[in-house]
């Protein structure tokens, strides 16, 4: 696997998940290799550098690991790359040459990997490696999936949604220092900020006796927060259950990229509801196949649909927190994933796909591997 990272949780939802998933791969008696691009911010906040479950590789650049990489790569069942791993493109050029691994691209970003590639290309995948892939699995399902096939060429795209490792993310005694009415987690992204200030920083203003909790970094420097809101830059995987257990309700909330494909959650979704904190989110097509709105999550449009629900019986919120453990247990675990993963690989090293030649590939995107 060749991925943005595995050792650092800072300012990204990609490496919780994948911890999940190849802890998973690994107790089901597979052997999981991952390539991490050792970039100065995530090595600053590194959560570690080893792990009995994976083999995990840090290079400061592709030619100093190439010819190791190619050589184990070339003697896999399975060569994974994925979304905003550093120069992805060109490890894609390399892979894609290799003859007996299946090739599978996994993108964790697939709406704005979509709108990246109509508007130009990317420093991790182009618009004419898409279609090599005999496998695409995609983060968000919905009309990215629809759009994978008959737009960039994909020949079997799979929806891999994100998940969480029950053994790291469960039920804890509260902290004080997470104590709050609300909290919320997620790193700055533009098209998620009017969310934030609708069902966050609203509320907030509107509610100046209760504690509010947000965690996260890159957020600019020079907000002025409201004096109730407790501010944490970073928050380490460790102290995720205690934070979801620490706050009456704990709020999710979508970029609008991803909302507009729907069926698109959250790793911290899964995340919070396997700690049994009662979720709080906005609403995106799809998501009640994930969780009954009422029973197993709460809705919120607007301000007042938030403030209500920081102000139900907290033995009500509990109940909802209950529930929305178990279905993540019985549904969207780290386990669930990877053996949805293996069924993929089997449909598409079974399956009579299509194949493009270079060719059709110049002719449909306007460029080839080769060219590249």
């Amino acid at each position: 696997m060749f991925g943005l990272t595995l050792s650092s949780s800072w300012g990204n939802g990609h490496a919780t998940p994948y911890r999940a998933l190849i802890r998973a791969l690994n107790r089901l008696g597979h052997q999981v290799t991952f390539y991490e691009r050792d970039v100065e911010y995530y090595a600053l906040r590194r959560d570690f550098r080893t792990v009995p479950w994976c083999e995990l590789i840090l290079y400061e650049n592709w030619e100093e690991v190439r010819a190791q990489a190619l050589n184990r790569a070339a003697t896999s069942d399975v060569v994974i790359t994925a979304s905003y791993c550093p120069g992805g493109a060109r490890v894609n050029d390399d892979v894609l040459e290799l003859s007996r691994p299946l090739h599978v691209f996994y993108d964790l970003d697939t709406p704005i990997t979509l709108k990246g590639l109509r508007e130009g290309e990317l420093d991790y995948v182009r618009r004419d490696q898409l279609p090599a892939f005999e496998l695409v699995l995609s983060w968000t399902g919905g009309a990215a999936l629809k759009q994978l096939e008959s737009e960039f060429g994909v020949r079997m795209a799979r929806p891999l949604f994100g998940c969480v490792d029950p053994d790291d993310y469960k039920p804890t005694t509260t902290d004080e220092r997470f104590q709050c009415a609300l909290s919320y987690m997620g790193t700055y992204a533009a098209d998620r900020q009017a969310k934030l200030d609708s069902l966050f920083l609203e509320p907030v203003r509107q509610m100046p006796n209760e504690q509010f909790l947000l965690a996260g970094t890159l957020y600019p420097w020079s907000w002025q927060w409201p004096q109730n809101v407790r501010r944490f830059d970073h928050v380490a995987p460790a102290d995720h259950p205690a934070l979801y257990g620490s706050a009456r309700l704990t709020l999710n909330l979508t970029r609008a990229e991803m909302a507009a494909s729907g069926y698109c959650p959250s790793g911290r979704l899964f995340e919070a509801a396997a700690c049994g904190a009662a979720v709080v989110s906005d609403w995106f097509d799809g998501l009640d196949s994930f969780f009954t709105p009422g029973d197993e999550i709460v809705l919120a449009q607007s301000s007042t649909d938030v403030i209500a629900a920081v102000r139900r019986d907290r033995a009500e919120l509990a109940q909802i927190g209950r529930a929305a453990r178990v279905r993540t247990l019985d549904e969207h675990t780290g386990m669930h994933r990877a053996q949805q993963m293996l069924t993929y690989f089997n449909q598409a090293s079974g399956a009579q796909l299509p194949a493009r030649s270079a060719q059709q590939n110049r002719e449909r995107f306007g460029t080839t591997l080769e060219a590249a």
